[in-house]
């Protein structure tokens, strides 16, 4: 089954009919990689077939080879964001809201990791899957990130600019970000 970034409604359909089809739609964003090591912290980016595939993120983050810490905060489409912390026994994850994953397939790939099953199509709340505490080890534990999660009225963008704030590598995300 070929996956896409996004599901869109088929445009000649009264919305009634609830049909949805998989179209390639470009998915806007950032991926960005993050590595503390020796006590400095250092941003890269990622490559953005990150933003469409979980194995891709996962995959660019374990080419990183860190003795320290290391993780991938994606941003998508001004709609939600992942964390992804590889680790040795499968990836930690945590996606800002559980919705996405109806109309994006990396959302929906971080739920099925999880073994969560995705919201009914007439839920619109937003509500984070995954573990809050992913990054509790680094300055920013997990009630703390719930409350970010929780700014509904930020972009996702910002809300990964308090993360990076909150945890001591806020230059260099924010400088990182600007070159992108």
């Amino acid at each position: 089954m070929r996956r896409f970034g996004r599901t869109v409604r088929a445009p000649d359909l009264p919305a009634e009919y609830g049909v949805r089809m998989a179209v390639e739609e470009p998915v806007t964003g950032f991926a960005v990689a993050v590595v503390r090591e020796d006590g400095r912290w250092r941003c890269s980016a990622l490559d953005p077939g990150a933003l469409t595939e979980l194995d891709a993120a996962i995959t660019e983050l374990g080419k990183l080879r860190s003795t320290g810490a290391s993780f991938g905060l994606l941003a998508v489409d001004d709609e939600f964001f992942v964390i992804v912390r590889p680790s040795p026994r499968g990836p930690s994850l945590l996606l800002s809201d559980a919705a996405a994953a109806l109309d994006y397939d990396i959302a929906a790939d971080v739920l099925d990791v999880l073994r969560v099953d995705p919201p009914d199509e007439e839920d619109d709340s937003v509500w984070p899957e995954g573990d809050l505490g992913i990054l509790a080890d680094l300055g920013l534990p997990g009630p703390e990130l719930e409350v970010i999660v929780g700014e509904v009225d930020l972009y996702p963008d910002e809300q990964l600019q308090m993360v990076a704030q909150r945890c001591g590598f806020g230059s260099e995300f924010a400088k990182l970000l600007d070159e992108l």
